[in-house]
């Protein structure tokens, strides 16, 4: 048994029962100590998996049922990465709400142990384990503000929509075994490589587990429960389910569907395909009508997801999957691109809100290009980059993505992915006007501690300087899936 595949999660693991410990027992109304653990917790999980990464190598570990691959070692660090910032973000937004304390830490913490456990599996069960694991611990967030009678229904929303997701799931992995016999991916892959004997049931196997993926992505039609919980859950919670979880989400449908089932890829693209086009249209066409920035950004999430999904789609050309190393390539540059724009938008919204208040309305951030210059210069760079205008990273990201979906012949949903884009930059691009040139309805009050604006500088910059030399983290991407798959 190798024991370096879960090095990391017996650290997390670990570590956030000592955190939760070291709440109990040290006597502090700003929880410094249970704060300050989960801070090195996280930096010594990026520096490990980022060293991992650098080794290379790929080999099962745990009885094959965890992976230690390029592709693992690299989403984990990305993952820490952003619940690193999702915590400094929202450190003065939880101080004011009674919400900092040892829960939020530990079930942040745990919640990425799930995320932990979903990227590196290599078995149907584990997914579902890593998959529980995270979900609970995200609906005791959303509910962690028990005075909110919002956060409470956008808990309950989130719970019965989740857990019929996990049922679809659950129901769909055990179609897969019983069609193959096995829960390892590999063996899986194996199997379905050759004509099988029960294909019906295979088929309606992948159904089910394309419709778990879809929701736990939030993609159009299974997109119900984002909005609600976007707005009524606590902004630092919204920024815990909407980064780090989407890179976990991705790494599940990429143990799934290709290390699993690439195989029956020309069944599941087009599954994958109508599910991009409904979160384009659906997320683009309804975030114009919002006038609430949390819930837009909502919307904007479903349609950004869309894009994801055209990327996943494009890995098999007429049953040659020789371009899949290019398109899943070019999806994990997206996905990282539009979880830094997610971290800086909801980190920003933090910001502005104090006790009593949550800046929320897109009519709260009327004039902040006069009254906070550089906060909102931060924001103009994360919805240019949202719109995908150049010379901004989403621009970038939106380009490689379509690139790789060329490859596949597929001209006409290249074209309406551009139209769409073209009508989403409406809601990004009014954001921009209200921010410079509308006049301010409220007085701009920034909270932030000096980190967290040291952090959001870096965040915004990144944006730009992502944009204009992507090369070095477009390689990563490259390298990470090159050398998993081969």
């Amino acid at each position: 048994m190798n024991w370096i595949a879960v090095y990391p999660e017996i650290f997390l693991l670990v570590m956030a029962c000592v955190v939760m410990l070291a709440d109990v027992f040290v006597n502090d109304p700003e929880h410094r100590a249970a704060y300050g653990l989960s801070v090195l917790t996280l930096v010594v999980l990026v520096v490990m998996c980022a060293m991992f990464y650098l080794q290379g190598g790929r080999e099962l570990a745990m009885q094959r049922m965890a992976s230690y691959d390029p592709l693992a070692n690299m989403l984990k660090m990305f993952t820490a990465l952003a619940t690193l910032a999702s915590l400094v973000y929202g450190q003065r937004y939880a101080l004011d709400r009674g919400m900092w304390g040892g829960e939020l830490f530990a079930l942040a913490l745990f919640a990425l142990l799930g995320q932990f456990v979903m990227i590196s599996a290599n078995n149907l069960l584990m997914i579902y384990l890593g998959l529980e694991l995270m979900s609970l611990s995200l609906y005791a967030l959303v509910a962690l503000r028990r005075d909110s009678s919002l956060a409470t229904e956008a808990a309950m929303k989130y719970f019965v929509l989740g857990a019929l997701a996990s049922g679809f799931l659950l129901y769909g992995m055990s179609l897969v075994y019983g069609a193959t016999g096995s829960l390892d991916l590999s063996v899986i892959y194996h199997t379905t490589g050759f004509e099988p004997l029960n294909r019906a049931v295979l088929v309606m196997g992948v159904v089910f587990l394309v419709a778990g993926v879809a929701f736990k992505f939030g993609a159009a039609p299974f997109h119900m429960w984002i909005p609600d919980v976007y707005q009524g859950a606590p902004t630092v919670v919204v920024l815990l389910v909407a980064a780090a979880p989407k890179l976990a989400a991705f790494a599940m449908a990429i143990r799934l569907l290709v290390l699993g089932l690439f195989p029956l890829a020309m069944d599941w693209q087009q599954m994958v395909m109508l599910l991009a086009i409904a979160s384009l249209v659906i997320g683009n066409l309804a975030a114009i009508a919002q006038t609430n920035l949390k819930r837009m950004l909502a919307y904007s999430t479903i349609a950004q997801i869309g894009f994801v999904l055209l990327g996943l789609m494009s890995g098999m050309v007429n049953g040659n999957g020789m371009s899949s190393s290019q398109a899943y390539g070019a999806t994990i540059f997206y996905l990282l691109i539009y979880v830094l724009s997610t971290l800086g938008t909801f980190g920003i919204v933090m910001f502005l809100a104090h006790e009593g208040f949550e800046a929320e309305e897109l009519s709260d951030f009327a004039g902040l290009g006069k009254t906070h210059p550089w906060l909102a210069g931060i924001m103009s760079f994360l919805m240019f980059s949202l719109a995908g205008v150049p010379p901004f990273a989403g621009f970038y990201a939106k380009f490689v993505v379509l690139q790789s979906l060329l490859v596949t012949g597929r001209i006409w949903l290249v074209v309406l992915a551009v139209l769409l884009s073209v009508i989403g930059a409406f809601y990004y691009l009014r954001m921009v006007k209200i921010m410079y040139f509308d006049a301010p309805t409220r007085e701009h009050k920034v909270r932030a501690s000096g980190s967290a604006w040291a952090l959001m500088s870096v965040n915004g910059l990144a944006v730009l300087a992502l944009g204009i030399v992507p090369g070095s983290l477009m390689t990563l991407c490259y390298q990470a899936i090159t050398n998993t798959l081969r």
